[in-house]
């Protein structure tokens, strides 16, 4: 089976974490693509997980052709820790929203078709139409932003508040006219008015930088020494936590000329210093692999602690109305 998800910088993981073996777990199952490469490459085991249900309907096809070196779990980054019964020898998570479920309009995730404004990944709980029918003003402003980066977030949250008033904003294609009500048409070559306002709104609904932070501590927790940790992120915002996590994890520093040198923290991961991007190919191939970025680390015999969440660069606002 031909799968419609692409896997961004799969090529790069393998090659950055060669030779594949022991057993690995996938923590966006999706389409498959990122399992499929590493069982192909030599892990004995691929634990894959996904929030959404609907992706293991879909893998039915080719899942069992795997055999016992396929486990599929449904669940979530924070807890990734509890799916296997050994330390594992390599985690996987990819941070952006598979095309899959872009693609299928039903899911409320992409502003290029109507379809109701959902946006749940675990296809439960508070729905992105839940969230601007009941956010505060002040509320949806902070959403959009520091998790959307859009400079217009006050003038965007005000026009929904002003539209809900007239009745439920319960459609992609509703939100998307109202965020156009406020922004200028696009120049050529320029992204939708929209990215950053679904972009924001996706984040908070799903929880994505909560899980992402549980994530990476529960991969730390995991990973036996000498296993790899690789994650790609697909905005800057994910990035910056991404990086700052590694060098968190990093060995600090014991001392300069100006100071007598004290005990530092046992490193927890040998990191690679410098993002890797997609090749020029891989983007003429898969062009929604533009943004993406992968960030490598190893983990060592050092024991896992929890993270200084200050340290990461993680967006604040104010609580979800």
């Amino acid at each position: 089976m031909t799968a419609p998800h692409i896997p961004v910088l799969l090529d790069a993981i393998l090659e950055a974490c060669a030779p594949i073996e022991g057993v690995w777990l996938d923590g966006t199952f999706g389409a498959g693509g990122y399992t499929k490469g590493l069982l192909e490459a030599g892990a004995e085991k691929v634990i894959a997980v996904d929030r959404d249900p609907a992706v293991f309907e879909m893998a039915k096809v080719w899942a069992k052709d795997y055999g016992d070196r396929l486990k599929l779990v449904e669940g979530t980054f924070s807890d990734l820790d509890t799916y296997a019964d050994e330390p594992l020898d390599g985690v996987v998570l990819d941070l952006g929203v598979s095309s899959m479920q872009l693609d299928q309009a039903e899911r409320g995730f992409s502003f290029m078709s109507d379809g109701p404004l959902d946006m749940r990944m675990s296809q439960e709980g508070t729905s992105a139409a839940d969230l601007v029918a009941e956010a505060s003003e002040a509320t949806l402003a902070d959403i959009l932003y520091h998790y959307g980066e859009e400079r217009a977030a006050r003038s965007i949250a005000r026009a929904i508040v002003k539209t809900r008033q007239d009745g439920p904003i319960v459609t992609t294609g509703a939100l998307v006219r109202i965020v156009e009500t406020v922004l200028p048409r696009p120049k050529p070559g320029a992204s939708h008015p929209a990215t950053r306002t679904f972009q924001a709104l996706r984040i908070a609904v799903n929880d994505e930088f909560g899980q992402l932070v549980e994530g990476l501590e529960a991969a730390e927790r995991a990973l036996k020494a000498g296993g790899w940790l690789a994650v790609v992120s697909f905005h800057s915002l994910e990035d910056r936590v991404v990086k700052r996590f590694f060098q968190a994890r990093a060995a600090k520093s014991g001392g300069n000329r100006y100071q007598p040198e004290v005990a530092s923290e046992a490193a927890r991961f040998d990191a690679r210093n410098k993002a890797i991007p997609p090749s020029a190919e891989e983007i003429a191939r898969n062009p929604r692999s533009r943004s993406a970025k992968l960030r490598v680390g190893r983990r060592t015999s050092a024991s896992a602690a929890p993270v200084d969440r200050d340290a990461l660069g993680l967006p604040k606002l104010v609580e979800v109305a």
